[in-house]
């Protein structure tokens, strides 16, 4: 299972530009303004081979009457319980502030690993000065530019490191896992006690019922499996706004253990960011995905409905559309067990793999017909595809330019290969080499 970090710290000390330079991409708001960042980001990070959940978290204020303010310490909070590894992140150019000093009393108390990693150290002196910063009491700290990246390499090779990320043995015999996600309330465990015919998990209109993630052990009708429910919410006497955080940081966790994910959207309230956000994590992550669209019992229906249902979806899971979508109604029943049919079939394409003479086979004629365009004058030759030996369908495309195969190339073969060998609900990664 990957580890988590989170980066945290008080506003505008540049937790989201590190956040961005982590994962690679633009995701996160930047700017000059304390206070952008209230919503919690959370990517995947990948260093010398290793992989961690990174979350960006909201500017850290103690003691404030703002309602924003006080709901990002709450999710802070919660990001502090969750992780792994905290990087109490501080700028050296303001120096220590009574807000640093607040914020690492909290960190000191959680008992938890923390790097101090001192931000906008430019120079050989701003370097001596962030020594200062020792004096908070923790061990190690770093300094680094998030804007340049000079120091990043060494605070990632002490991340690795501290999270002692290893490659997992297989199991003997491994049963599939399948992890039930989903926003608060939309039926995760309803379904889950349909599923196994009993009262596995409390149920209750009120969100936040569900607190930690439950692993129950499934074996009917000729099908065995672990069925993961990850509301991860808390108690509901306790629950607020902030719900949603808590849930995705659980979620992220139960995520990285499962094989295939079961994202149960709710019918009534449509397919919302937060499902979009977790679909394209788990689709990076290369999970096998299904989707529930629950409580489908609820809805005015025509010939129509679910077509039109189906293509909205669809726009907001693009590119990666070939993800089986069954409408069902947990509390009636309904199409429940077919769910579970297309999890083990989704299972089944993650672990496929396709012998290489077939592979060829096929491959290159498609190719031959429609050759990938030439660019600077250069024609591109594939001569050679094979699959990789990995624990998810991957593919090495052997030619003679492979830095001139473009992305809507990539996407033909990929819809090809999926048309041929039927890899459903599944993602697949393509290296030209």
């Amino acid at each position: 299972m990957s580890k988590v970090v989170a980066i945290v710290g008080r506003p505008n000390v540049g937790k989201s530009t590190l956040f961005n330079r982590f994962i690679g991409e633009r995701r996160a708001i930047v700017d000059d303004v304390s206070g952008v960042t209230r919503d919690r980001h959370y990517g995947v990070a990948e260093w010398i081979g290793k992989e961690f959940v990174i979350v960006d978290t909201g500017g850290y204020v103690a003691n404030s009457s703002d309602f924003f303010e006080a709901e990002i310490r709450k999710q802070v909070d919660f990001a502090i319980q969750e992780a792994d590894l905290l990087l109490f992140m501080v700028d050296v150019v303001v120096g220590i502030t009574d807000e640093d000093e607040d914020f690492a009393r909290v960190l000191r108390r959680s008992k938890k690993h923390v790097l101090v990693v001192a931000n906008k150290v430019d120079n050989f002196d701003q370097a001596t000065e962030a020594s200062v910063f020792y004096r908070f009491g923790f061990e190690e700290m770093f300094t680094l530019s998030s804007v340049n990246g000079s120091g990043t390499g060494e605070l990632l090779d002490r991340v690795i490191e501290v999270l002692n990320i290893d490659e997992e043995k297989p199991e003997e015999n491994p049963l599939p896992k399948f992890a039930i996600l989903g926003r608060p309330n939309v039926g995760k465990s309803t379904l889950l006690n349909v599923l196994v015919g009993e009262e596995r998990n409390i149920v209750s209109p009120v969100p936040g019922t569900t607190r930690d993630t439950i692993h129950t052990h499934y074996n009917k009708f000729g099908k065995e499996f672990l069925l993961i429910d990850t509301a991860g919410l808390r108690k509901k006497g306790k629950v607020t706004d902030d719900i949603e955080f808590y849930s995705v940081m659980r979620a992220i966790k139960a995520m990285e253990e499962a094989d295939v994910m079961i994202l149960v959207v709710d019918a009534v309230e449509g397919m919302e960011a937060q499902d979009t956000n977790i679909f394209v994590l788990a689709a990076k992550r290369r999970k096998g995905i299904v989707i529930l669209v629950n409580k489908w019992d609820l809805i005015a229906k025509d010939n129509k409905t679910m077509e039109t249902y189906l293509k909205t979806i669809h726009e907001k899971i693009a590119p990666f559309t070939d993800v089986p979508v069954i409408f069902v109604s947990a509390l009636d029943k309904t199409r429940i067990f077919k769910a579970v049919d297309v999890a083990m079939e989704v299972y089944e394409n993650r672990r496929k793999r396709i012998p290489t003479h077939e592979l060829n086979e096929f491959l290159l004629k498609v190719i031959e017909n429609y050759p990938p365009p030439s660019v600077k004058g250069k024609f591109i030759k594939i001569k050679y595809v094979t699959q990789l030996h990995s624990n998810t369908p991957a593919f090495a495309l052997f030619c003679n330019h492979p830095q001139y195969i473009r992305e809507s190339y990539t996407r033909y073969l990929e819809n090809k290969l999926r048309e041929q060998f039927n890899f459903q609900g599944v993602p697949i990664a393509m290296f030209f080499r």
